[in-house]
């Protein structure tokens, strides 16, 4: 490339004053005059001590920058916010369009020409995904790759195995110190869950897409061959820059719907729904709620990985990785959308094979034929709900029952273990104000834990709904995202204990047994929860985040403003 078609020019470029400052503070790091003529690669890393699942992206960022020195690049490498899913409260999708906006930023504001977007753990892909969308320079994804399978006593455990064990608990079957015992055994090392959870199910996104070089998404995070893809990233986006090979070109709409044609196939986290919305939005690429369940209502499940199955990310990198199940799926993908290698994705999975059938199954003869994915209408959800019929019970699918309402997720906490809790294996269970505005931040509290009591009966599955979300780990027949949510004053906001509620998944509706007169009538009584917050990001967000069903984004951040920027200081 020309040395003044470059980006970072502007910067390293300049003559007098303004290339003396911008140089010469660079040089501290001992850096030569002819490294400023190189393509200039940002690495965006997510690394943090409170994300443990990012917690070796120093060492993976060395192999990035081999790749891009290799390529003929000068990386540099920089901090954004990074958003550690078991440790930060009150949820982490209350921050993930704040660290979005980081991302946005610091790739904006500084000299880059391209960027390597190191992410893992659950939210950091999506808000770089995201950020990067917005400024739309050159950009490929490294995945930071699941942790190899727990074993404990014998047996494989998962993240999954979290809410069983937390039913195991409350029936007495398990004990404190077991679960001290379970700990060391389940993240065992690096990495993230080792299930189809959300952050596998990004990093199956972000490869479905075409953001990423061929195998990204399954390679644990502690086998050499994740470090080879580092390398060869780091080299194939000084290669993008030279192309001019940007998000918008990769990003089509061909490319959202090979997308979620994977998610179904793979039984993904219901919070893809939420993130490819949101970078739909961030790209400008139109998508609705109602395209993922037209597109997802003929694909069977086809990988057998927990929550949905019985294997782990190890097993399915072992059994050929995701482009394995992109061949499998090649009569139903966009075979000509474009990649980060500037190649096909067909091209990119052509020569892909299947080494375990168990694993990989065949959309003939699929491991479960429900998909993984389906939205629901009615008069509850009047903009939407989701759920996932691949980790519900097949019985509940079609079931009608009284509603128990917990207003809150605090209500919910005092009374569900109460003993004098009206409630029985037919009710359904219904937990508002956990959405976006409601909590705020719309948390992973979908998936309530049953009454003890029923626990101990021996149920293990009841129909519950919320307006909140639910860990990709996690299972059950588990209606979520509910829109309008609770706390903006829709039919959802004014349920009672002993509404007959209808769920059909089959037919696709949700629906409660009142007239329109008489919604109507409650809604005039309702009154809106106090507001969380008057000051700082808190208020920022419930004032301007948009519902679930458009993504959760900011309502500001759709869109981009370009790479260009407005203003120069010096």
């Amino acid at each position: 490339m020309e040395k003044e078609n470059l980006r970072s020019r502007n910067w390293f470029g300049r003559t007098g004053k303004d290339g003396f400052i911008y140089r010469a503070w660079m040089k501290n790091n001992g850096i030569p005059d002819h490294e400023f003529r190189k393509p200039v690669i940002g690495i965006c890393n997510t690394w943090s001590e409170l994300t443990p699942c990012n917690v070796h992206f120093r060492d993976l960022a060395e192999y990035v920058k081999r790749g891009i020195r290799e390529a003929g690049g000068f990386p540099v490498e920089f901090p954004v916010m990074s958003l550690g899913e078991t440790l930060m409260k009150p949820t982490t999708m209350l921050f993930r369009n704040l660290a979005s906006m980081d991302v946005e930023e610091s790739i904006r504001g500084n000299p880059l020409d391209g960027v390597v977007l190191l992410c893992g753990c659950d939210k950091t892909t999506p808000s770089l995904v995201m950020g990067a969308c917005s400024v739309n320079l050159p950009a490929i994804v490294v995945s930071g790759g699941p942790m190899l399978t727990g074993r404990y006593k014998g047996a494989s455990i998962g993240t999954s195995d979290v809410w069983r064990l937390a039913a195991g608990l409350e029936e007495g079957t398990v004990n404190e110190e077991q679960l001290h015992e379970m700990e060391a055994a389940l993240c065992h090392s690096q990495g993230h869950c080792a299930v189809m959870g959300t952050a596998s199910t990004m990093a199956c996104m972000a490869e479905s897409l075409g953001l990423t070089l061929p195998g990204n998404a399954a390679i644990p995070a502690v086998d050499a061959r994740r470090k080879v893809l580092a390398q060869q990233s780091g080299s194939r986006i000084v290669e993008m820059v030279r192309e001019d090979l940007k998000p918008s070109d990769i990003l089509t709409r061909a490319a959202f719907e090979n997308a979620i044609i994977t998610n179904a196939a793979i039984g993904g986290s219901t919070n893809f729904i939420l993130h490819l919305l949101a970078i739909a939005g961030r790209i400008g690429v139109p998508l609705q709620l109602s395209d993922f369940d037209t597109l997802s209502k003929n694909i069977p499940l086809i990988v057998n990985l927990q929550p949905s199955g019985q294997f782990f990310m190890e097993d399915l990198y072992d059994a050929g990785g995701l482009p394995a199940v992109l061949k499998e799926l090649d009569a139903h993908l966009h075979r000509e959308a474009l990649t980060a290698n500037g190649k096909t994705i067909s091209q990119n999975y052509q020569h892909a094979q299947c080494y375990n059938a168990s694993i990989i199954t065949n959309t003939g003869q699929p491991f479960n034929a429900g998909t993984g994915l389906a939205v629901l209408t009615g008069n509850i959800c009047e903009q939407g709900a989701v759920i996932k019929p691949s980790a519900a019970t097949p019985h509940l699918m079609q079931h009608t029952g009284a509603a128990v309402v917990f207003e809150s997720i605090d209500d919910y906490k005092q009374r569900i273990h109460d003993d004098d809790l009206e409630v029985d294996e037919n009710s359904i269970l219904v937990l508002k104000n956990v959405g976006p505005k409601g909590y705020p931040g719309m948390p992973e509290v979908g998936n309530m834990t049953l009454p003890k009591k029923l626990l101990k009966k021996g149920i293990t599955d009841m129909v519950r709904i919320s307006d909140g979300r639910m860990s990709g780990t996690g299972f059950g027949t588990v209606v979520l995202h509910v829109a309008p949510e609770a706390a903006t004053g829709g039919n959802f906001s004014v349920l009672k204990t002993g509404d007959i509620i209808t769920l059909d998944v089959h037919n696709r509706s949700l629906y409660v047994h009142l007239g329109d007169t008489e919604l109507a009538a409650r809604k005039e009584l309702w009154q809106p929860i106090p507001a969380h917050s008057t000051r700082g990001y808190v208020h920022l967000y419930t004032t301007h985040v948009q519902q679930a069903s458009l993504g959760a984004d900011l309502d500001f951040l759709r869109g981009g403003s370009g790479p260009h920027v407005t203003k120069d200081s010096h």
